[in-house]
């Protein structure tokens, strides 16, 4: 049977398991005298050294012989609870209630010899639900491969629906079948999503407005919609209600006042060790209902149906990092619905510490907690999530650096995994290989270079006109109911004229080392850094406006300081003679340690692929080139006469 077919009565059918699990739509509900396409293949000659040499070709069962298979679909019992116009993807207890009827089919005594066949209706939205779900069904409990489990459906006619957010604006961000299996797979690897400790009970009942409307979205982080209560203000001793607060669970279920959400609220937080709350909205309740428990509170306020400033969500990664690691409790962030700037931080952070794209956090988000991210806020995650990433390697080498001065040891190569995983963070649309998420360090704190990195404020999305608000299930309705900045330049540094002398030795002692390393392959990150370090450290006297380059044996990125010049195009850069290759870097590390005031810090990435396209050069002037990176010989102390380095040289005009 063909990978794809439709049958009389206007089903289409897709094969999974040959033989044993179909996905199917149907106009009218299938019954046993519906047709189905059973794959007949053809019998075959027997062939060498086979089982059929010696029994002969297997018989093929008549029609007459074979069971009608079993339909199943969940149509009429797992419904989404849409907010506005969205219609998916179901969630994680949708997953498991399907995930426990499939196996009593399965298990079943009558469907061991008959083909499942799971069904939806044919409107585009019930199969994009049903394909999505059994494709994160065959990862998360059968451990199959997203591309495996993506391929039956890759190409079915009509193509599947995309899901939009649930905000009220017109949608112009859509989220793919795709994009939710390979979400929900990098959280599989990650651990950031296990099935083995959840709990669907807990589940379904704190998900509903009226029991508190929070869900775990990993096992560190809580996404819950702002309680309310009065007073909004934090409550001071010397307040006569001081005394009210309750500061053990059997004072919070006595307390007279508290709505019963909010005592879901305080009673799951400390029973679940969250150790910080962060708020992102206007006060609608006092956080001292939070630290009276033992909980801290943060305000962290913008404007509702925005994006937030990235100096936020860098207070926030440090924060968060440190609660989870050092402290060792969960994060539980909110805003007034809890999905769309709460959704905004998470997605960041999650982004940074464990490499997913912004594609891939939003559906897995949206698979835990549906209605994540809405509007601009998906633009804002899909334009920064590289800016996200870079932080994390910047962060990594900069510590290690730090450890190696401190310890006056010489820069060690590192190793080639940090080079591949500098290779793969590089590339936005892929899915970095799986690693121990116990590698991932903090953020720390980023220079002036760096502080205003990412996209402009002028270039954010525009607010949405409306966020979508969480309420009780019967205000809410079903698709289908059928039951009734700017960026500064470099900052020039003030420079000494003593200080220059132990310049000059430092780029020498640099250089010897480098030279005996010359076969060796180097981090480009770990040499921008060190660099850095060392320019901080020697305060060079020169301010010329010259351009330092690198040579390296085996890079595939090089960190450049160029002016704004047009002279400094790609087309002007010329490459440097071979023999000199040394001598130049030398000399150009001697002679200047800064860059002029036009200057910026880019980075220039090369790959092994010709076909790379150029980064666009942004308003502010940053210009970041990208292409294939010509190779020379290069002669160095001990070097083999065959060994090959990359060079590319700007002189400053």
């Amino acid at each position: 049977m063909p990978p794809a077919s439709r049958n009389s009565d206007g089903g289409r059918i897709v094969e999974y398991i040959p033989d044993r699990l179909y996905l199917a739509s149907y106009v009218v509900p299938p019954t046993a005298e519906t047709y189905f396409p059973y794959n007949d293949s053809p019998t075959r000659s027997p062939g060498k050294r086979s089982q059929r040499a010696v029994d002969g070709p297997a018989p093929v069962p008549s029609k007459s012989a074979r069971q009608p298979p079993f339909y199943f679909t969940v149509d009429d019992s797992l419904l989404y609870n849409a907010f506005h116009h969205d219609f998916g993807p179901l969630h994680i207890g949708h997953l498991y209630r399907f995930a426990l009827y499939f196996h009593d089919v399965l298990g079943a005594k009558d469907n061991q010899h008959r083909p499942i066949v799971f069904w939806s209706r044919a409107d585009a939205r019930s199969r994009a639900n049903a394909a999505c779900l059994l494709a994160c069904y065959m990862v998360l409990i059968q451990s199959w491969a997203p591309h495996l489990a993506l391929a039956p459906i890759a190409q079915v006619d009509p193509p599947l629906m995309p899901f939009r957010d649930a905000g009220y604006s017109q949608a112009d961000y859509g989220i793919t079948v795709q994009d939710v299996v390979y979400g929900v797979w990098k959280a599989k690897e990650e651990g950031c999503c296990v099935l083995d400790n959840f709990d669907l009970d807990e589940y379904e009942k704190f998900e509903r407005v009226e029991q508190g409307d929070f869900n775990w979205i990993t096992p560190h982080f809580l996404a819950f919609a702002s309680p309310q209560h009065s007073p909004a203000a934090r409550i001071p001793e010397s307040s006569e209600l001081y005394a009210s607060l309750p500061t053990t669970l059997s004072a919070v279920d006595v307390h007279p006042t508290l709505p019963e959400s909010f005592k879901n609220v305080l009673a799951h937080f400390s029973e679940r060790n969250i150790g910080l709350v962060v708020r992102l909205n206007s006060p609608l309740y006092s956080p001292s209902y939070f630290e009276a428990l033992g909980i801290q509170h943060l305000d962290m306020i913008f404007e509702d149906g925005t994006c937030p400033p990235l100096s936020t969500v860098k207070k926030f990664i440090k924060l968060a990092h440190e609660t989870i690691t050092v402290k060792k409790k969960g994060i539980a962030v909110h805003c007034k619905a809890g999905l769309g700037r709460t959704g905004c931080l998470i997605g960041a952070y999650l982004i940074y510490r464990h490499g997913f794209t912004a594609n891939e956090v939003i559906s897995f988000m949206r698979f835990m907690r549906p209605g994540m991210v809405v509007g601009p806020q998906q633009h804002w995650l899909h334009i920064n999530q590289g800016v996200f990433r870079e932080w994390w390697i910047e962060e990594r080498l900069e510590r290690k650096l730090r450890k190696e001065l401190a310890a006056n040891l010489p820069p060690t190569t590192p190793i080639r995994s940090m080079q591949k995983a500098s290779l793969h963070r590089s590339a936005q649309n892929s899915t970095p290989p799986s690693r121990s998420p116990s590698n991932r360090t903090p953020l720390g704190e980023v220079d002036d270079e760096r502080r205003n990195a990412g996209v402009q404020e002028d270039y954010l999305p525009a607010p949405t006109p409306g966020q979508p608000r969480k309420t009780s299930r019967v205000d809410r309705h079903h698709p289908y109911y059928r039951n009734g900045i700017h960026q500064p330049t470099v900052e020039e540094e003030q420079h000494g004229g003593e200080e220059a002398a132990a310049a000059a030795a430092a780029v020498a002692a640099e250089t010897t080392s480098a030279q005996r390393r010359s076969n060796e392959a180097e981090s480009e990150e770990e040499w921008l850094l060190r660099t850095r370090a060392h320019r901080k450290a020697s305060r060079s006297a020169s301010r010329q406006d010259t351009i330092r380059a690198v040579s390296h044996s085996a890079t595939t990125t090089i960190y450049q300081v160029i002016d704004n010049d047009a002279s400094h195009d790609a087309e002007n850069v010329g490459r440097t003679r071979p023999k000199t290759v040394m001598a130049d870097v030398a000399a150009a590390a001697s002679t200047t340690r800064a860059a002029s005031a036009s200057g910026v810090l880019t980075k220039v990435r090369g790959s092994k692929r010709a076909g790379d396209s150029s980064r666009a050069k942004d308003s502010s002037g940053v210009r970041k080139t990208s292409g294939r990176v010509g190779s020379v010989s290069a002669q160095a102390a001990g070097a083999s006469a065959t060994a090959t380095a990359t060079v590319r040289k700007v002189s400053a005009m």
